[in-house]
């Protein structure tokens, strides 16, 4: 479904990514893993259009979207769930949620397996309780449903999230991540970052590890949990 293929990404003079290469098949988990600043944001937002790549490919079910705009490449179907959660704060929770529905998806909200507000106040109770509220007023566990939830409404089918569980509770880490399977068992396909490795483990069926702008390591994420070696290399502080 996504393939990047030697992508190379500058901010101004600095090289971020150095020839990254990925693959996300339909209906995947795929997690790009790594410390604190190797580039697993710049990846997403290059993927997104936010940071274009100055080289290399990005395709997406096998078109070209590397150099669109950030609001063409969501009309292809692919949504964007920031570590920021952009939420506008001023704005209720109901209001935040109507902002996510996209122009060419808005005919699927009577389909089944279209997300409406409805489906999303299923899906997410404690934004239903809250439907009223103001988003600056949410917790920061409520602000990452919200943002989800807003991106869902979009009908992508495939979302990428990064660092979803950064600054949560446990227990909120807990249900962040019931909410990711069970987004990923309805059919859209997921590639996340996160710096959690034992988190992203129990979520992924593959792995990407990157340090230094490079993917230095993928496999299964059975292969990463039985690989130490790796683990300390790329993962552990």
């Amino acid at each position: 479904m996504l393939a990047l293929k030697s992508v190379n990404t500058y901010y101004e003079k600095s090289h971020i990514l150095h020839d990254v290469s990925l693959k996300v098949k339909e209906k995947e988990i795929v997690a790009l893993l790594g410390r604190n600043g190797v580039g697993k944001t710049t990846t997403m937002r290059t993927i997104i259009g936010l940071t274009p790549p100055w080289s290399g490919s990005i395709r997406f079910k096998e078109k070209e979207i590397a150099g669109l705009k950030p609001f063409q490449i969501a009309r292809e179907g692919i949504g964007f769930v920031p570590e920021e959660r952009w939420i506008f704060p001023t704005l209720t929770v109901h209001q935040n949620l109507l902002i996510g529905i996209k122009g060419s998806k808005i005919s699927k909200k009577n389909s089944n397996k279209g997300w409406t507000p409805e489906k999303c106040y299923d899906y997410f109770p404690a934004l239903k309780e809250r439907k009223d509220q103001k988003g600056g007023t949410l917790s920061g566990g409520e602000k990452q449903m919200l943002t989800i939830a807003r991106t869902l409404m979009g009908n992508p089918e495939l979302i990428l999230i990064d660092e979803p569980t950064e600054g949560l509770a446990p227990k909120i880490v807990e249900v962040v991540d019931d909410m990711i399977r069970g987004i990923n068992k309805q059919g859209t396909t997921i590639l996340l970052s996160d710096q959690k490795f034992a988190i992203a483990l129990g979520l992924a069926h593959r792995v990407y590890l990157i340090s230094k702008g490079m993917i230095q390591w993928e496999g299964t994420s059975e292969d990463l949990g039985h690989n130490e070696e790796v683990r300390k290399k790329y993962l552990e502080v």
